[in-house]
């Protein structure tokens, strides 16, 4: 297992704990397994990946056959039990039928008889929490398939719940739970970093054909230099998106715009200042689009930011989303770039009189670098967004299951992300923050008919 754990911990940076943790927990396949490991965490921390990589390298130096499934895959039990068969009995001509959880057992447990004493079975399952909505049986049968085919069989699931969620009335077996908790600031620019040798021969081949410019890049783009870029590009999207995946691809779109001007020869490598200020703009722009998959023409490139605002537009006015969850985005974005001290004077008719003194005058002044809209999205809590969406929405709606669930349907469509609680929204004490742009939001409140600068402080 040592040599399974030390093939993975280069693929996998920041996570040589949890690789560990995983190599101590299953050994070798002439050891016995846990019947079960819970491996939970945000998404985008490596936990597919991660599993996958180990399972591979499990079947490749042990005697061990593995199964990987996705739960979202399996419409049907049957399709998942099959599956499973199909995987863990590879030698069988026939694919073998099963029809429930009891013919799987007893089919297991005949046709996956270990012909030599140490061989063992894992068993990966993604997106775990939807076996929940399967026949009552399969969690539980899971979680002791291997006191039921006593077999050495581990079965890992995967979720991003904690493992409360699945306890029900008839109860299930303990199982070991192991955290992957999300990257911070200093790991993820770390992983980052360790795409630099890819991300140059990239660059390299691209200006083959152009000898200055290949010289420039060739001199210019060191690994300081790429830490220095990274450094910049996680200060303006650290705060709103924590995706490793999704960071990777805006970093590498990013960085021919912050190289411009090094090979153009208008600014030095070293001049991190300059190069800050000439990036700072497209940065911004690319932040309020990150999952939406904007590509600029190619032919278009030069009026990069005239572009991206046109994809913008286009794609708010396409945005199919329920009357509500529109006004909900505007609510959320609101309280994302409002202080929360300015919600009475903005949203309540009668707030009364507000002296003008001068030093709130002179606060207002703001600078476009100094704009909340620019600063980006803070995060608030679900009471005041829905204490929002009431006061800009014109008729009366009931606080219904509905509604609560349209917010769950903003996050999935990474509109808004949590900040923390994501698991207490009809508690009310999780918080958010508004992952869209202020072009974004713009179209969208045309659409409805609101005009959303008339409550913005950057705007008053």
């Amino acid at each position: 297992m040592e040599a399974v754990c030390s093939s993975l911990e280069p693929l996998f940076p920041c996570r040589e704990a949890a690789i560990e943790t995983l190599g101590e927990l299953i050994g070798d396949s002439s050891e016995a397994y846990p019947s079960a490991i819970y491996l939970f965490g945000h998404s985008g921390t490596g936990k597919t990946a991660l599993t996958r990589a180990f399972l591979k390298e499990c079947g490749k130096r042990q005697n061990v056959r593995t199964a990987h499934l996705n739960a979202i895959e399996c419409y049907t039990t049957k399709i998942m039990l099959e599956i499973l068969l199909d995987s863990l009995v590879p030698e069988q001509g026939d694919a073998l039928k099963v029809d429930n959880m009891l013919d799987f057992v007893e089919q297991l447990r005949r046709q996956a008889a270990p012909r030599v004493d140490d061989q063992g079975f894992l068993i990966a399952v993604d997106n775990a929490e939807r076996l929940r909505d399967m026949d009552a049986n399969v969690l539980p049968v899971l979680l002791r398939l291997q006191e039921l085919t006593n077999l050495n069989l581990c079965v890992i699931l995967l979720s991003q719940l904690p493992f409360e969620k699945f306890y029900n009335k008839t109860g299930l077996s303990e199982v070991i739970c192991l955290h992957l908790a999300q990257y911070n600031k200093a790991e993820t620019q770390r992983i980052l970093a360790s795409d630099f040798e890819q991300v140059r021969n990239q660059l390299l081949e691209q200006f083959a054909q152009d000898k200055k410019r290949l010289e420039i890049c060739q001199e210019a783009v060191t690994e300081d230099f790429y830490n220095n870029y990274l450094n910049l590009f996680l200060s303006v999207f650290y705060k709103a998106c924590r995706d490793v995946p999704e960071l990777q691809l805006t970093a590498r779109k990013c960085l021919s715009i912050y190289l411009e001007p090094v090979l153009d020869g208008t600014v030095d490598a070293t001049d991190i200042s300059r190069l800050w200020r000439h990036i700072a703009g497209p940065l911004r722009s690319a932040l309020t689009q990150i999952y939406m998959r904007i590509e600029k023409p190619a032919e278009e490139a030069e009026d990069f930011t005239a572009i991206e605002d046109q994809s913008v537009r286009k794609l708010a006015q396409s945005l199919e989303l329920p009357y509500y969850a529109k006004f909900l985005l505007i609510a959320a974005f609101l309280a994302s770039h409002n202080a929360a001290n300015q919600d009475k004077r903005l949203f309540v008719k009668h707030h009364g009189k507000q002296r003008k003194r001068m030093q709130t005058v002179n606060a207002r002044a703001k600078t476009a670098e100094k704009m909340s809209t620019t600063l980006g999205p803070k995060s608030f809590s679900i009471d005041r967004l829905l204490a929002i969406f009431y006061a800009i929405l014109e008729e009366k709606v009931g606080l219904t299951c509905n509604l609560l669930s349209q917010i769950s349907t903003l996050v999935h469509l990474k509109l808004l992300s949590f900040v923390s609680g994501e698991q207490n929204i009809m508690e009310g004490s999780a918080r958010l923050q508004c992952t869209i742009g202020l072009e974004f939001v713009l179209q969208i409140g045309k659409v409805v008919g609101f005009n959303v600068r008339q409550y913005l402080c950057d705007f008053m």
